[in-house]
């Protein structure tokens, strides 16, 4: 198995969505905190949570991550918390504001990214403003990454 980015520009990365920038068109991208418990912090610095399946929610006045995975941690026996809870995300309101307006008016979706460590050790949450691509636009990413792919191979057996 491949070993993580340990660190991009000071963030120690824990789990990243890899499909949603296959499966959505991303337009706009924010940073947000994430409320969590003694233990699910113990368990995200081992480093085996996964985000792909989740997705961001407002509710009540207040964004929820849905369907995150973070494995109990087994030192805390009895104190543990649940591996799929909803958590809460922490967002300035005029930014809350503008994401359930376009999740309301244009039908995007709030998907995550990545949740990683900041510089201060604080758990965070890339967030993404996106639109479903359609399977045509799937086949025509691939398309061009594939293309990209052999022009790089071309380029370096001639030169």
């Amino acid at each position: 198995m491949a070993k993580k980015k340990a660190n991009e520009g000071g963030r120690k990365i824990i789990a990243e969505n890899r499909k949603a920038r296959f499966n959505y068109e991303i337009e706009d991208t924010l940073e947000a905190g994430i409320v969590l418990t003694g233990t699910e912090v113990k368990a995200l610095r081992l480093g085996k949570s996964n985000i792909a399946e989740s997705y961001a929610s407002e509710e009540g006045g207040e964004l929820w991550l849905i369907n995150s995975y973070i494995p109990e941690y087994l030192q805390a026996n009895r104190f543990n918390h649940e591996p799929r809870r909803r958590r809460k995300l922490l967002v300035h309101a005029r930014e809350l504001a503008r994401l359930s307006s376009a999740v309301q008016k244009d039908g995007k979706t709030i998907v995550p990214l990545k949740l990683y460590f900041n510089e201060k050790g604080t758990a965070k949450l890339e967030l993404a403003l996106a639109r479903g691509k359609k399977l045509h636009d799937k086949r025509e990413t691939e398309k061009k990454r594939d293309w990209s792919r052999e022009k790089a191979r071309l380029l370096k057996t001639a030169g």
